[in-house]
């Protein structure tokens, strides 16, 4: 495990400890928390990225267009030539 030294401001060092309090957890928790979230959202971004690379788009937007008329909803898209 490492450690991590950040310089906050007094106040906002108060105010996070504070709010870590009021969650039942430790500081140190509150941002591992927060790491935790971050990083997912990275992977998500770039596995959305890596798909949308080798995606076909026409396809896509079929799959949307099915999804609205499951749903009963008007499509709004465009059509996309294939």
């Amino acid at each position: 495990m490492s450690t991590l030294t950040i310089r906050l401001p007094d106040t906002k060092h108060q105010r996070l400890k504070a709010f870590a309090r009021a969650r039942g957890v430790s500081l140190n928790k509150l941002v591992e928390e927060w790491a935790t979230v971050a990083l997912a959202q990275v992977d998500a971004e770039n596995r959305y990225r890596l798909r949308a690379a080798r995606g076909r788009p026409a396809a896509g937007l079929a799959l949307l267009d099915k999804l609205d008329r499951t749903l009963g909803r008007r499509p709004a898209r465009k059509k996309v030539p294939a």
